[in-house]
């Protein structure tokens, strides 16, 4: 599956110097699209797994599609403020800025098993604020996957590094 061929790069966005790496053209290609779900699915379908949360946003395409695929639910990990129950929030660094993730406090029941997905791993910190998110409602974090991993931004590393298990279907070179 030529997965890389179907992710655009977007120089400078969303500031000077990033290569931003748009998977939305991979989103709407329906046999890239299918192939990406199908291979993670075939990844997971026999894992101890009993929930999918996702990233906003496009880990929420990612995770509810590979939810429904594998037959689990689907939990959404929102920017702060955009969830209206109470919530669980954790503050993160980004390569170009800082940002705030939130978690229903009653969206993972202590001891579930999640798979944590969002489209690509850059320097690690939205995912390892979801992973401290997930661990707080009383989730355990089997595995994080990605469309995307972005090695030279360390975020693979980090995650490694915390001894966190991690997947990436392919991987860009640069920033």
């Amino acid at each position: 599956m030529p997965i890389k061929s179907l992710i655009r790069t977007i120089a400078d966005f969303p500031t000077p110097g990033i290569q931003y790496r748009d998977v939305t053209t991979l989103f709407k290609d329906a046999q890239g699209f299918n192939g990406v779900i199908e291979s993670l699915a075939q990844r997971y379908r026999e894992r101890p797994i009993d929930v999918v949360a996702g990233i906003e946003a496009r880990g929420f395409i990612l995770g509810a599609a590979l939810a429904h695929n594998l037959g689990k639910g689907f939990v959404p990990i929102r920017k702060k403020g955009k969830l209206p129950g109470q919530t669980h929030q954790v503050d993160y660094a980004l390569e170009y800025g800082v940002d705030s993730i939130e978690i229903h406090v009653d969206a993972i029941t202590a001891g579930q098993r999640v798979l944590l997905v969002d489209d690509l791993i850059a320097t690690g910190g939205t995912v390892l604020g979801a992973i401290a998110l997930l661990e707080r409602s009383g989730g355990a974090v089997e595995e994080c996957c990605f469309i995307v991993d972005l090695p030279d931004l360390g975020g693979s590393t980090r995650l490694s590094e915390q001894g966190v298990k991690h997947f990436a279907l392919t991987s860009f070179a640069g920033h």
